[in-house]
């Protein structure tokens, strides 16, 4: 079981990335899988690789489980780690999201745990719905209906907004000038009324802020690169907005509004949790 470990890991850390959206959770998911692998009995084991994802499933789903505990950790938890010497590469862990896909690393952290396991296993790695069934005690039927249920979120459906293309191309020029450090593309996107409205726990600040004028809100637009590696374009409540979600949860959303030229009048920034956890975000469809 040792060997076989080894030559699915892998397999197995793209499992548990997918499920927990964190590559360093994801790597204790599989010490602690092994461990528990290594104690069992596993003499009656005839397919050893799909025991190991089951395993390995498992463990997930619990992490999942016990994470609304630690919703309320400051958004720099990720940084204190890294400054720590301990925990993944951060280069390594962008590149992953890309490979992965960020949008769909943020819808999945707004589904519930059996709904995320059952997408995941089901529709990424072709787990039988069966076996799935099994880890979450639920019926197949039962596990089928949280796959779709899931599958429609990161799919999303049309806003119904008429400009919705126009809208998403600006979004994303929005995003890859910020990535980029391209502060004069940004300018270009901006409305010269535009104005931006953080709340308290965007910095943190005490209270909530707002920032008017193209070059302020570019130059704090511009502040924000780094986590623009972990940022996506979704629906926000019906509307193209940009969401971030760095080691495996959901920090900050970015709601747009727009001018009848295109060009971007308001951006709402959230990371308060309560709020976060109002907002409506699905895939683009």
């Amino acid at each position: 079981m040792a060997r076989q470990f080894e030559r699915d890991r892998p397999r197995l850390r793209a499992v548990a990335y997918r499920i927990l959206g964190s590559l360093s959770e994801a790597d204790d998911a599989l010490q602690e899988a092994w461990l528990r692998a290594d104690r069992a009995d596993t003499s009656g084991v005839d397919n050893p690789s799909g025991w190991l994802t089951t395993v390995v499933a498992r463990v997930c789903l619990n992490l999942l489980r016990t994470r609304d505990t630690r919703r309320e950790e400051p958004l720099d938890d990720g940084a204190r780690t890294r400054v720590a010497g301990t925990g993944p590469d951060p280069a390594e862990e962008a590149q992953l999201a890309e490979e992965v896909g960020i949008a769909l690393l943020i819808v999945l952290d707004t589904l519930g745990p059996a709904e995320r396991l059952a997408f995941v296993l089901h529709d990424m790695f072709d787990v039988p719905f069966d076996d799935i069934a099994a880890m979450l005690d639920k019926t197949p039927a039962a596990t089928r209906q949280l796959a779709s249920r899931a599958r429609r979120r990161v799919r999303g459906v049309p806003a119904p907004a008429a400009d919705l293309p126009r809208r998403r191309r600006a979004v994303d020029a929005y995003l890859a000038a910020t990535r980029g450090g391209d502060f004069d593309a940004l300018v270009a996107l901006l409305h010269p009324d535009v104005v931006l409205h953080a709340d308290a726990a965007v910095v943190p600040t005490p209270e909530p802020f707002a920032v008017s004028g193209v070059e302020p809100v570019a130059r704090g637009a511009m502040a924000s690169m780094a986590r623009a590696r972990f940022t996506g374009a979704v629906l926000v409540d019906g509307r193209v907005g940009l969401a971030m979600a760095e080691h495996g949860r959901l920090r900050v959303v970015l709601r747009f509004d727009f001018a009848a030229d295109g060009r971007i009048t308001g951006i709402d920034v959230i990371a308060e949790p309560a709020r976060l956890n109002e907002l409506d975000i699905t895939g683009i469809g």
